[in-house]
């Protein structure tokens, strides 16, 4: 069979990442070009000067002479080797002192860079006791978002050490398989710093100590915090996330996946049905629902929103939505209570009323442009594309639902607009962000 010599272009920030795909997919010879990046938001004669009559980023030699060098010399033996290579997890167990076991997991990026627990046996059996799934059973398949990352298969055990690592309390586990059983990452792949998070519905609130009241969203109580952690690890040691250059690639990257953030719902002081009814389970049921986009941030960095002495805050909540982009993450809100009960008195008692209200298609609106993708600079429909395309949160776990998952009703609905009540009750502060709602799993189903 005749070969001809063919390339792909490329930035030379994805080179890790390209390299890692071509050896995974059985290429690991295949030529590339590799040109000086970002090529959006610059001009024809930019383009011009800095890629085409430009160097090779990677080389420094003339980019346009190597483009026709590649185009025009013979294959090598090791350009036409098609042998794949599997990416190595390492090995089931490591013995070695505690000094040189810690050094390692950092050497080897099995961690977050913080200081873990170590996964001992006898730790990691005590996490196993509180589950009635065995070991070895398969939890779920997990892919950070593109093909440079191979599916890698996770088992209890894998998330019992993930959750030991994480510094978690054994009683804190079914909640972790739960959230393991999607096969969401909490570290997508994207060249935008996606954040995962996840909101915790139901009475396990109070039995593990969830913190719903002052700093309800912050690392302020063990378990929203070590839950939020192992998920991370559990992501990037069972699930081949995190690997910054080839399944890890945020330009500037977001803090929220050192601990994701994790909502336990104050259903006690929300004047609405809390967020696992609205999703089809029963009160006091025990859930988590996955969620995932942007982030959140406090509403009073929008400057949109009223901070007068008599705010409107459902008219607040509909301009911060309108601002958003529906299609791809839509708005997410996490009202503190007093928040929620001042929309409930402005008419909204439940938050189907209020969803039906802050999306209502704006009048006054120009109609959109068509988009150019997540890293393009006009709005409209986005398009999935490579390392900058969204973040598979919302999937169900691959090979079918987990055990107690409920399928959405009507898809994302309201124009993908969200709401929970969290927080204390000391002022009238609230957060609100781009993330849309994922998989709900039941988490007794994990015991």
């Amino acid at each position: 069979m005749y070969k001809k010599p063919a390339f792909g272009f490329l930035l030379s920030e994805f080179k890790e990442q390209a390299e890692q795909v071509a050896l995974t997919q059985g290429m690991p010879g295949m030529r590339t070009q590799y040109i000086r990046g970002p090529v959006w938001g610059k001009t024809r004669e930019q383009i011009r000067k800095q890629v085409i009559e430009g160097n090779n980023p990677v080389t420094g030699r003339p980019m346009m002479q190597e483009a026709i060098a590649k185009l025009t010399s013979p294959l090598t033996a090791a350009e036409t080797d098609m042998s794949a290579r599997k990416m190595d997890t390492g090995p089931e167990t490591y013995t070695d002192t505690e000094d040189n076991l810690h050094k390692l997991f950092l050497d080897k990026r099995y961690t977050d860079f913080l200081p873990v627990v170590l996964p001992t046996k006898e730790k990691v059996d005590a996490m196993l006791a509180q589950t009635s799934h065995g070991p070895d059973e398969k939890l779920g398949t997990m892919n950070p978002g593109s093909v440079a990352g191979e599916n890698w298969t996770y088992t209890v055990r894998h998330a019992a050490i993930a959750a030991v690592m994480a510094g978690c309390k054994p009683e804190y586990f079914p909640v972790i398989l739960a959230i393991g059983s999607t096969g969401s990452t909490a570290v997508n792949i994207s060249d935008n710093g996606f954040a995962g998070g996840a909101v915790i519905n139901g009475k396990i609130r109070d039995e593990i100590g969830l913190n719903y009241d002052v700093g309800a969203v912050g690392p302020y109580a063990h378990a929203n915090t070590t839950i939020g952690r192992a998920w991370s690890l559990l992501s990037i040691n069972g699930g081949n996330s995190g690997k910054v250059g080839s399944t890890y690639m945020g330009t500037v990257g977001n803090p929220a996946n050192l601990i994701n953030i994790i909502i336990a719902e104050n259903e006690e002081l929300s004047p609405w049905e809390p967020l696992s009814v609205r999703r089809g389970f029963k009160k006091d049921e025990n859930v988590v629902t996955l969620i995932s986009g942007w982030g959140i941030l406090s509403a009073r960095n929008w400057a949109i929103t009223d901070w007068s002495n008599t705010p409107n805050y459902s008219k607040n909540i509909q301009d911060i939505y309108r601002l958003q982009n529906p299609s791809l993450f839509g708005t997410f809100a996490v009202l503190s209570p007093p928040i929620a009960n001042f929309v409930k008195d402005e008419g909204f008692d439940s938050v189907e009323k209020l969803t039906e209200f802050v999306t209502v298609p704006d009048p006054n609106a120009a109609k959109p442009k068509m988009g150019t993708g997540f890293d393009g600079p006009e709005g409209g429909a986005p398009k999935a594309k490579g390392p900058g395309g969204p973040p598979p949160g919302a999937a169900a776990k691959p090979g079918g639902p987990p055990p107690g998952a409920k399928p959405k009703a009507g898809g994302f609905g309201g124009g993908n607009f969200n709401v929970v009540v969290s927080g204390a009750t000391n002022n009238n502060y609230w957060m609100i962000g781009g993330m849309m709602v994922g998989s709900s799993v039941q988490i007794d189903s994990w015991r």
